[in-house]
């Protein structure tokens, strides 16, 4: 869940091109169905729906080099994407009746690219704050993350049971992250490390022994103990002690163009038939084929 303006996502690249309109069809069912409002059709007649995503943030998103488990082209590359976020935007794709494009962005330019129209949404573990509120609109959330701490196995913090027992650990977490953001200042007498400029970049940081514990969502966390078996997760949600945040930091949404209100209706009609258990099924399914190294 990354992330708020990801405070999971705040600081954004200016990304100024022309307006792309959403346009494809591509399964059968599409051919029949009414295209999503606002779809234009391109020169082939296909229906496009442009998603952006890191394609490094696994399990919401990682790169892998063939189409294995169902993985989708990156535009403009030979690699594949391939995650939590991927099975999302197939499904939307192929309800709405689209044709499913990948557009591979740093961080910061996601929401530029949403603003600009380069994309027509972004599907990359976004929270929904107030902050990015005032820049994109947001669908429902797709997806209700948690916030963990990783530790080393033998370190010092390894049976912390409560914030208050993280007191004087040296800390990091992603740029841009509610991670960064809220939660590690709430760490007593913490020796704040600067922000890291990927999730990944995160997670070396621990391993290489240059902080004691970076604090991420549950499924960032889970998804780094396949890559870091050294690794611990400290999750102190629902205890005495647990990192104070609020709703908007842990609900992961789609974000869009800022009045492109019959894409979000259509996406939020999609995500209306699926429940929590459905969105955590799809989660544990992601970690269960994530790469071990991206």
């Amino acid at each position: 869940m990354k992330k708020t303006g990801k405070s999971l996502a705040a600081a954004c690249l200016a990304v100024v091109l022309a307006v792309s309109a959403l346009t494809a069809c591509g399964s059968k069912n599409a051919a029949e169905s009414t295209p999503a409002a606002g779809a234009e059709a391109n020169e082939g007649g296909e229906k496009v729906l442009k998603v952006a995503m890191e394609c490094s943030y696994a399990p919401y998103n990682w790169t892998q080099p063939t189409d294995a488990n169902g993985a989708v082209a990156i535009s403009g590359g030979s690699d594949f994407a391939y995650g939590y976020d991927v099975m999302m935007a197939k499904k939307i794709a192929d309800t709405l009746g689209y044709k499913l494009e990948i557009v591979k962005l740093d961080w910061d330019s996601l929401v530029p690219a949403v603003q600009s129209g380069k994309v027509d949404c972004v599907i990359a573990g976004q929270s929904i704050t107030a902050e990015r509120l005032q820049s994109v609109d947001f669908t429902e959330p797709y997806y209700y993350a948690t916030i963990v701490t990783l530790v080393k196995t033998g370190g010092k913090y390894e049976n912390a049971a409560s914030v208050a027992d993280l007191a004087g650990a040296t800390a990091t977490s992603q740029l841009n992250t509610i991670w960064y953001d809220n939660c590690l200042p709430q760490i007593p007498d913490g020796n704040i490390q600067p922000a890291q400029e990927s999730a990944p970049a995160m997670l070396v940081a621990l391993n290489s022994g240059r902080c004691d514990l970076v604090v991420t969502d549950k499924p960032t966390g889970q998804a780094a103990l396949i890559a870091y078996p050294d690794f611990k997760l400290l999750d102190f949600t629902g205890k005495d002690g647990e990192f104070q945040v609020s709703d908007e930091d842990i609900n992961i949404g789609i974000s869009l163009k800022k009045g492109n209100t019959e894409l979000k209706d259509a996406i939020n009609s999609v995500l209306a038939t699926m429940t929590k258990d459905d969105y955590n099924k799809m989660m544990e399914e992601a970690i269960s084929v994530q790469p071990l190294s991206e």
